[in-house]
C-alpha cells in the first residue's frame, strides 16, 4: 500500500543562509472507485484507511446506510511501471444490482456549483438524508466542546511529522474521542471516519460530535447529516450554503471553535452554557 508520508530534498533558507536538508511530506495519490467493475469517481487522497474512505464515500453519497448495504471492499490490480500493484483502485460490492443511477455518474464529475442554485442544492440533499437530525436530543456542556480542539490535535500525528493533513474527528457528548481520521482532503478525512462507524455497525452518529480542522463547507455539513450526526464543529468558518443546509436539517453548525470561544450558526440550545 502506498505510504502516507514521502521524503523529498528541500533547500531550506533562513536569512542568508541557505542549507540542504530531507523534509517529509504527506502522500497524495488518486483513488479509483467502482462499484461491481464499474469505475464510479477518482478522488486525491493520502493513503490510507482507503475501506473507510470507500464506505463513508457511499454513504455520503446515499448508496449505503448501514452494514448489510456493503457487500464487500476489494483492492483492484492497478499497477505502476514497474508492475507493482498500486492500491489505487477498490471495487466496492453492493448487494442489490444496479443501486446506482446513472445521474450519480455525471453529477460526480460536476461542482455542486455548476447549473444549480443553492435552495435547489439544499432540496435535493433533504430528500436524500435518511435520519432526522430535528430529534436528536445530544446535549453537550460549553466547557466540553472547547476542549474538542485540543483532543484533535494531539491526536494528530501525521500533521506533527508533515504540517499538511487535514483531520476530522468524531465525540462523544463526554468529550471522548472514539475515532480520527487525517488527510489531504477535509472530505476525505470525513468519510474516513463515517466509513469507519459504518464497518464498525455505528451508523447512525446519534448522540456525536463531528470536529473538522478546517472550514465546514456545504459538502461537510451533507456528509455529517448523511451520518445522523446532529453537530459539526469546525475551527474555521463555515460557508453561508453550510449555514442555510444545517438550519434546513437542524443540525448544530459550530465555527470558529477555538481558545474557549465560537459561533453557534444553527441549533444552539444543544450546547449548554453554565
Amino acid at each position: 500500500m502506498g505510504r502516507v508520508t514521502e521524503r523529498r530534498r528541500v533547500v531550506r533558507l533562513q536569512d542568508q543562509k541557505s542549507t540542504v536538508r530531507p523534509d517529509t511530506l504527506a502522500a497524495e495519490e488518486p483513488l479509483e472507485i467502482r462499484i461491481g467493475g464499474d469505475s464510479l469517481t477518482v478522488t486525491m487522497r493520502t493513503p490510507g484507511d482507503d475501506f473507510d474512505l470507500v464506505a463513508g464515500f457511499l454513504v455520503s453519497e446515499g448508496l449505503v446506510a448501514g452494514p448489510d448495504d456493503l457487500t464487500a471492499l476489494r483492492y483492484c490490480a492497478g499497477t505502476d511501471a514497474d508492475g507493482r500493484n498500486t492500491y489505487n483502485v477498490i471495487d466496492a460490492t453492493l448487494p442489490r444490482a444496479g443501486a446506482v443511477p446513472v445521474s450519480l455518474h455525471r453529477n460526480l464529475l460536476t461542482s455542486s456549483a455548476c447549473g444549480i442554485c443553492g435552495r435547489e442544492t439544499i432540496e435535493s440533499i433533504r430528500g436524500r438524508v435518511p435520519h432526522d437530525l430535528t430529534a436528536d436530543t445530544l446535549r453537550i456542556t460549553a466547557d466540553t466542546l472547547y476542549g474538542l480542539p485540543d483532543t484533535l490535535r494531539a491526536a494528530q500525528k501525521v500533521f506533527d511529522a508533515t504540517g499538511g493533513l487535514h483531520a476530522a474527528g468524531l465525540f462523544t457528548a463526554d468529550g471522548e474521542l472514539l475515532c480520527l481520521r487525517e488527510d489531504v482532503g477535509r472530505h476525505n478525512a470525513v468519510d474516513k471516519v463515517v466509513g469507519w462507524a459504518l464497518r464498525e455497525g455505528r451508523l447512525p452518529l446519534r448522540g456525536h460530535v463531528l470536529l473538522v480542522s478546517g472550514r465546514a463547507s456545504f459538502e461537510l455539513t451533507q456528509k455529517a447529516a448523511m451520518a445522523g450526526i446532529p453537530l459539526l464543529a469546525a475551527v474555521s468558518a463555515p460557508s453561508s450554503l453550510a449555514v442555510d443546509l444545517a438550519a434546513d436539517l437542524g443540525l448544530t453548525l459550530v465555527g470558529f471553535l477555538r481558545d474557549r470561544s465560537a459561533n453557534v450558526y444553527h441549533a444552539p440550545e444543544r450546547i449548554t452554557v453554565a
